[in-house]
């Protein structure tokens, strides 16, 4: 029988957890982590959790402490989820941004937390659909993520029979995906049109440039506070004042900051505040 998770073993997995992460684990959610590192624990022949954290306090633990954060941090993805924000994207989102924008200019777009590329190719294959609004201007499409292992899948493009059927009509896997043995492989068309690249939310955004639209859903639920607030402000300082943000339905950003507004008549979906993008970047630059 394994002994129960020591105070000093809960600390120290906690706050590897929120320095790495931002991610915020309270007591409730022990079985989270027994569920989540129990791998690593029988990987590392260790005999319990607390033996884990006793291991990540040793000095040169880097890389046992990056399979942590990942073990925790790989959030479930399917395609075209909750599917009103991908109406928007394509119903409003791109005709109205197209119309804004100079002819030839291109239109970035970021899935932050990609996890394993079902939003970014959700989006993909909207761009796909809407070349008549684009009229052959390019949208690049980044999807980011601190878990190696799921964007190695969202490189590599194949799914399983339930990933597929989880919200992806089936006329867009008849045309974009291909049959793989048991699985589907997605078309080198889509696949080629959305980039991945390993990054940290906590991380300097700027270095990943400015974005027309960012889909950052079902992340923030997982951070305290004063971490929403930052990234929040982070992500405004590398938009466009007409720039929109798309966050889960159980998201919001009222009483956390004012750089976003929410969009009128619409669920998740928030417009950036005027002059919010230049009082970022100077908050970016004193932090």
């Amino acid at each position: 029988m394994t002994a129960p998770l020591s105070p000093l073993a809960f600390e120290t997995l906690a706050t590897l957890l929120k320095t790495k992460s931002g991610l915020i684990i309270g007591m409730d959610k022990l079985y989270l982590l027994e569920t989540r590192l129990a791998g690593i624990v029988k990987r590392e022949k260790l005999t319990d959790m607390n033996g884990l954290a006793e291991r990540l306090r040793r000095p040169g633990s880097d890389a046992l402490g990056r399979d942590v954060v990942e073990a925790m941090t790989t959030n479930e993805s399917f395609f075209f989820r909750d599917d009103k924000p991908f109406l928007h994207f394509r119903n409003q989102a791109l005709p109205r941004l197209v119309a804004a924008r100079p002819a030839g200019s291109p239109l970035r777009v970021w899935s932050a937390a990609s996890s394993s590329g079902q939003e970014a190719y959700s989006l993909a294959m909207i761009v796909a659909e809407s070349g008549g609004v684009l009229g052959g201007r390019k949208v690049e499409i980044v999807g980011t993520d601190i878990a190696r292992d799921q964007l190695a899948r969202a490189r590599e493009g194949i799914y399983s029979q339930f990933e597929v059927q989880r919200g992806l009509p089936v006329q867009m896997l008849m045309k974009y995906f291909k049959k793989d043995e048991s699985n589907w492989r997605i078309s080198d068309q889509i696949r080629g049109m959305a980039q991945f690249r390993e990054f940290n939310l906590l991380s300097d955004l700027r270095s990943l440039g400015k974005f027309d639209i960012v889909f950052c859903r079902n992340v923030l639920i997982y951070f305290d506070q004063p971490t929403k607030a930052r990234v929040l402000e982070a992500i405004a300082a590398i938009m466009p004042p007409d720039g929109m943000l798309y966050l889960g339905g159980a998201e919001t950003v009222l009483g956390i900051t004012g750089r976003f507004a929410p969009m009128p008549n619409e669920r998740g979906v928030y417009g950036v505040v005027a002059g919010a993008a230049a009082a970022g970047s100077r908050l970016a630059a004193v932090g």
